[in-house]
């Protein structure tokens, strides 16, 4: 099965097309008890296994390895981050079977440097996608398209959701009329790839649906899959997203649109509440409701 089928297959299966960001901030969970890894793995079967109680599944879930790393003292033997990564994934593929996994590591680098950070999302973490920066080009593409083989997926960062992109992906580049913002012309590289890459897909972040809409335009031709954050805690609407994915003429069922704290932790600061999994569970109910397909 190729990426896009995957993406297909799993959003017929669940009847949206949302995803859910796994980014824990250990010091706010409500289990803590000093073995992180064991924490995490407490905390996240308690609530995968209540969204199974009542049949609650996005299309896809999407660890940020930042949020585990951080975790880990390699120079002192401790891996505890990773561990808890790596039991999360497990969980995920028995409890979530068919729905595709995307790893937020935003790696980018050529060469055998890429070919490395492609094995570590598809062969040492075993998931399903990865993000890759695109600011070294072609040379930085071409090595995870290799190992992905089109069974695999690669979203390009292409328009993000946070405030600072506009630092450098609004600048205008070009000449004379045909100038255009630098997300556009990644966007454009990202079609053009696409056309030779089965994989290849582009992150865009709902935060600016009229700069959205421009990129779905673009890659409805090609049915580019799309991820898709800025949801929740950002402050963009899932409900609106939905819609400008619709009016641009774009196969929702290729899109992925993510929230993560507003989902896994809404309360931020610590002590988590009393009630605090009937939070979790309201707001993954409304995401799930508002990506319906």
């Amino acid at each position: 099965m190729t990426y896009k089928e995957l993406l297909a297959s799993s959003a017929v299966k669940v009847h949206n097309c949302a995803c859910m960001g796994l980014d824990p901030q250990w010091d706010v969970l409500p289990y803590r008890s000093g073995h992180i890894a064991d924490d995490l793995q407490r905390f996240f079967q308690q609530l995968l296994e209540t969204m199974v109680k009542y049949n609650l599944s996005p299309a896809a879930f999407k660890p940020n390895i930042g949020y585990y790393a951080v975790l880990d003292d390699p120079r002192k033997g401790s891996f505890e981050g990773s561990l808890a990564l790596a039991s999360i994934l497990s969980m995920l593929e028995s409890l979530f079977p068919g729905i595709p996994v995307i790893l937020d590591s935003k790696r980018g680098d050529i060469a055998r440097s890429s070919a490395n950070y492609a094995q570590e999302a598809f062969e040492v973490w075993r998931c399903d996608a990865v993000t890759v920066s695109p600011y070294m080009g072609t040379d930085s593409i071409t090595p995870f398209d290799e190992e992905a083989s089109g069974k695999k997926g690669i979203y390009v960062l292409n328009r993000t959701s946070n405030p600072g992109a506009k630092d450098l992906q609004a600048l205008q580049v070009g000449n004379g009329d045909m100038r255009e913002p630098l997300f556009m012309a990644v966007a454009r590289q990202i079609d053009r790839w696409s056309e030779r890459m089965g994989g290849i897909g582009a992150v865009v972040g709902a935060t600016n649906l009229e700069e959205l809409s421009l990129v779905a335009t673009l890659h409805a031709r090609h049915e580019v899959p799309l991820l898709i954050p800025g949801v929740g805690s950002q402050g963009a609407s899932a409900k609106m997203t939905m819609h400008s994915l619709r009016d641009a003429g774009y196969p929702v069922s290729y899109a992925r649109i993510n929230s993560s704290s507003a989902l896994t932790h809404p309360w931020k600061m610590a002590p988590a509440p009393n009630g605090w999994l009937d939070r979790c569970i309201a707001n993954i109910d409304k995401l799930l409701e508002e990506t319906a397909l």
